[in-house]
């Protein structure tokens, strides 16, 4: 159900930061001034998708990538009913298609760090938008990300500059993969493969650009899970910085 969209490109800037990775595991940094967060919107009721989904899983793993899932509710109504999709994942993709100028939104869409957006369906296309906010972003304010075993996360900002208007704050917390046997609409007969299925999106705060921390709850999360957080501009602006704690996955 691919509907082609136009890229959109707007300035951002950021401040590097060391963090933490992997819960319970040792510490080390990440890579210079990232990583960058894709954020791929997708439906199991769109047959252009799996492309984009397999992307998205050869992505997850790399350490300059936040990668996450986004499974929008307006392909249900054509013979499959997507379990993860929900409406408040398809309200974000409507604001950045607000903030990015696009005339619709589309599936599957890759949304590179608050910036740029394409189907996300070659390597070549991802790279290419991951060069672009390279760019307009080359150093960043990457949140440290610290969690003992199943206890809660705590989030640690370092001061930066980020201008008049507060920062958002938010916590995305995802299911690694699904295997998904599909009996009706555009995937028939098809077991698709998700991953990084984000299953609660959270604003934690709003920030102001002094040196901050923030405790979470753990019960906001669930075993096996994994956490991202994202740090950007308010109302979905330019990513200043983001980071993740990822469970061991295989597969």
């Amino acid at each position: 159900m691919f509907v082609p969209g136009r890229r959109s490109v707007l300035a951002g800037s950021a401040a590097a930061l060391l963090a933490s990775l992997g819960p319970a595991g040792p510490a080390f940094a990440t890579p210079p001034g990232g990583p960058w967060a894709i954020e791929l919107f997708t439906s199991q009721g769109c047959s252009s998708c799996p492309p984009a989904d397999a992307q998205l899983g050869t992505l997850r793993s790399r350490p300059d990538i936040v990668a996450l899932s986004f499974h929008v509710d307006y392909w249900d109504y054509i013979g499959w009913k997507d379990p993860f999709a929900t409406r408040e994942m398809t309200d974000r993709q409507r604001t950045y298609a607000r903030v990015l100028r696009q005339r619709y939104v589309y599936t599957p869409e890759m949304v590179v760090d608050g910036v740029t957006h394409e189907p996300g369906i070659t390597r070549d296309s991802i790279e290419e938008m991951l060069e672009a906010a390279r760019h307009q972003s080359p150093q960043r304010a990457t949140p440290q990300l610290t969690r003992v075993m199943d206890g809660p996360l705590t989030i640690t900002l370092a001061p930066f500059e980020i201008g008049a208007e507060p920062a958002e704050v938010t916590l995305a917390v995802y299911d690694p993969r699904h295997a998904t046997p599909v009996p009706r609409g555009e995937n028939t007969g098809r077991t698709l493969d998700n991953f990084n299925v984000v299953r609660r999106l959270e604003t934690i705060a709003r920030w102001k650009g002094t040196a901050a921390s923030w405790t979470v709850p753990a019960d906001r999360f669930k075993s096996g899970q994994g956490i991202a957080v994202l740090v950007q501009h308010a109302d979905q602006g330019a990513m200043i910085g983001c980071n993740k704690l990822e469970p061991n996955v295989t597969g």
